[in-house]
């Protein structure tokens, strides 16, 4: 105890010998140490509320695109209740677009925070990624874009802006790929094929040609401008080339919408239709092969017929690439539908279905080729293999769903549109650009379609008439694809001149030409009302004709021997089966291959390409009791069906034909095709002469 006292005592006596300002110091230490504490612990409440704010942020801009579609949606209620086709909902969906656009630019104004900081430090480039060191802490900034210098001091309305306007990735990754694979997953094969020559004549070489003479107009523009000195930076042939090969792909979806409302003639419709569908993936190759052109030497934009031709076999690896990749994955999806119980589980189904389809997207990008390319073949392969195998249930989930979300991404797309007219902040509208542009886009499309279907028509027997070839050239419209295109690089001065004056040029198609599609059919007298599940069709001359395998490219009656007989029969559980048309050295294949269902759909044609051709030696056309036959020759005859036996009767061939449904027999298959009741009555002799002229012909 004694110790202890002392041993207290003697600490006393040193606390009071120490000098004042140790105590100072000490003192200090633990106030900084607190201080550091509390400012921390402010720092985070701060972070944590700017991070709510922004989610509020977020959580409004999305709604007013949500508002934007439910108000379009209303809207496009209204003008389908009341008959209106002036506007479409996807003009109206800009219009809307433009409103809101002019609130958030012009109507809102975010005060500033008086925490923003702006400091100056001279760099030679822009990182995508800056650390800055505040008090010993690191913290990372992300570049977000460029501001402009009299914009500076709006920091909070530049952000507020920047916050409606998308990653471009988004549309690429999100909003395109239901659009392109609804294209193909909705295509209707027969008119299709019966126009396949022409369609790939437009598609490839019609929009080639199409970007080459917008992309050389373009630029005499171009030089005329830094001649008189309307040129504040560089704009090169291959930047021109780029704006021809973007404003090339066409998007009649306002024209086609009308067209299938109005049952407008079904090759036309499958012109427009079709060349819409494979231009936009040849516009993405193309625009991407012009981007690649890198000849050698210091300057990358002078003409090298080596780096020409690169461009161009990288233009073929691409395409040929996403079209192998998007076929492949559709075949997987079928061989996994076939040979499992997936049709068990429809939610489940549907389900792989969706995520294959939309993975083909993610995979061509990833592996360097193009996603629009290989979905269009996906969705085109998946609608003629893997929906034969889907459960009833899940082939009207899929067809559905993506119906659905192609409305809702399309209508979304064009309302942005509209908004991006104000919200984008580095604009660069040039009048004399934008008038040449317009020139260039009507002068390529004419180069397009006119020239071609002259040349189309030289080995075309149902020719292309002139009023549907002046209604192609009016229907080539601007639209999703070219937005995307042109908004997914703004960063140089030339692409964003490109950008403002696409978005110009898809409002004017879009309104005007989409507008005035009614008034242009009934200008160019092309029928309306058609059904276009009629066998026997119109010609644009008014003559009455009957498809015939003639009508059908050589190659395309191969392939469609080939894929009945094996393809189909591998893939599907349609078809014959594959123990009757492989050999019999491969019988053992065929077994593990052919599925049961086959068997008992043998001789079925469960699909709907048995219109696509007539492709047999013989083919019975049957009357009532009236039986009219043709061989491969072309030889035909007639006769009445009477216990089995045909009697030839000119007398009984007028009684049966006056009335009574027209049966097709093709492949042991009877459709059923009844007669149009709008049709006049007609004489039994003009019966006779009209039968006679149908199988003379």
């Amino acid at each position: 105890m004694g110790s202890t006292s002392e041993m207290k005592a003697v600490a006393m006596r040193v606390w009071r010998r120490l000098p004042v300002h140790v105590f100072v110091l000490a003192s200090s230490l633990c106030l900084c140490q607190c201080g550091a504490e509390e400012d921390s612990a402010m720092e985070n409440i701060v972070t944590e509320k700017k991070a709510e704010e922004s989610h509020r942020q977020d959580s409004a801009d999305l709604l007013i695109f949500i508002m934007l579609l439910t108000l379009t949606i209303l809207t496009i209620w209204l003008f389908k209740h009341r008959r209106f086709r002036f506007l479409h909902e996807t003009g109206l969906a800009m219009i809307y677009g433009l409103l809101v656009g002019v609130v958030l630019r012009y109507a809102i104004h975010v005060p500033s925070d008086i925490n923003n900081v702006t400091l100056s430090c001279h760099v030679n480039a822009s990182p995508a990624t800056l650390l800055v060191n505040v008090s010993g802490k690191f913290y990372e900034y992300t570049l977000k874009g460029e501001i402009g210098a009299n914009k500076v001091n709006d920091i909070q309305d530049n952000e507020m802006l920047r916050k409606v306007t998308f990653d471009p990735e988004v549309f690429f990754n999100i909003l395109l790929p239901p659009i392109i694979f609804h294209a193909g997953y909705s295509l209707k094969r027969r008119h299709f094929f019966r126009n396949l020559g022409s369609i790939l004549a437009y598609a490839f070489v019609g929009t080639v040609v199409s970007c080459f003479i917008i992309g050389a107009l373009m630029y005499g523009c171009v030089m005329l401008m830094k001649k008189i000195g309307h040129l504040q930076d560089d704009f090169f042939f291959t930047d021109c080339l780029f704006f021809g090969a973007i404003v090339s792909a066409t998007d009649p979806v306002t024209v086609l919408a009308i067209f299938n409302e109005l049952q407008v003639d079904a090759d036309l419709y499958a012109l427009l239709f079709g060349e819409s569908v494979l231009n936009d993936a040849v516009a993405v190759v193309l625009s991407s092969s012009i981007v690649a052109y890198q000849p050698t030497g210091d300057n990358s934009h002078t003409f090298e017929a080596m780096a020409m031709l690169k461009s161009f076999g990288i233009f073929l690896g691409v395409f040929s690439g996403s079209f192998a990749l998007g076929v492949a994955t559709g075949i997987v999806t079928a061989l996994v539908t076939k040979f499992t119980k997936l049709r068990d589980f429809p939610l489940l189904e549907t389900a792989l279905f969706f995520l294959m389809s939309w993975s083909t997207f993610l995979l061509a990008e990833a592996c360097g080729f193009t996603g629009v390319v290989a979905v269009l073949f996906c969705g085109m392969t998946q609608a003629h293999y893997t929906f034969n195998n889907l459960s009833p249930e899940s082939q009207d989930r899929t067809k559905q769903l993506f119906e659905l979300l192609n409305f809702l991404a399309e209508n979304f797309i064009f309302s942005y549109m509209g908004l991006t007219l104000f919200t984008f902040q580095n604009h660069v509208f040039n009048p004399i650009f934008i008038v040449c542009a317009f020139l260039a886009v009507f002068l390529g499309r004419a180069a397009n379609i006119y020239p071609l279907s002259f040349l189309l028509n030289l080995g075309r027997r149902n020719k292309i008439s002139s009023n549907f070839q002046h209604m192609m050239m009016f229907a080539g419209l601007r639209g999703a694809m070219t937005f995307a295109l042109s908004i997914r690089d703004t960063a140089t001065y030339a692409r964003q001149m490109m950008f403002s004056t696409t978005l110009l040029v898809v409002f004017f198609t879009v309104w005007i030409c989409g507008g005035g599609t009614t008034q242009m059919l009934s200008c160019q007298k092309i029928r309306v009302g058609v059904d276009t599940d009629h066998e026997n069709s119109i010609g644009p001359d008014g003559v009455e004709r009957r498809s015939t395998k003639q009508e059908s490219a050589w190659l395309f009656r191969i392939w469609y021997n080939f894929d009945h007989n094996y393809l189909k029969p591998i893939l599907t559980h349609s078809g014959p089966p594959l123990t009757a048309t492989l050999p019999a050295c491969c019988s053992p294949l065929a077994r593990c291959l052919t599925s049961p269902q086959a068997y008992e759909n043998e001789g079925e044609l469960k699909n709907a390409d048995s219109d696509l051709i007539l492709n047999d030696g013989d083919i019975t056309l049957t009357y009532g009791d009236i039986a009219v036959s043709t061989d491969g020759t072309g030889a035909h005859s007639s006769g009445v069906l009477m216990g089995g036996a045909a009697v030839n009767s000119d007398e009984a061939l007028d009684r049966e034909l006056a009335f009574g449904d027209h049966e097709l027999v093709i492949r042991g298959t009877r459709l059923v095709l009844p007669m149009d009741d709008s049709e006049p009555p007609l004489t039994l002799d003009s019966h006779r002469q009209r039968h006679r002229n149908e199988f003379m012909s």
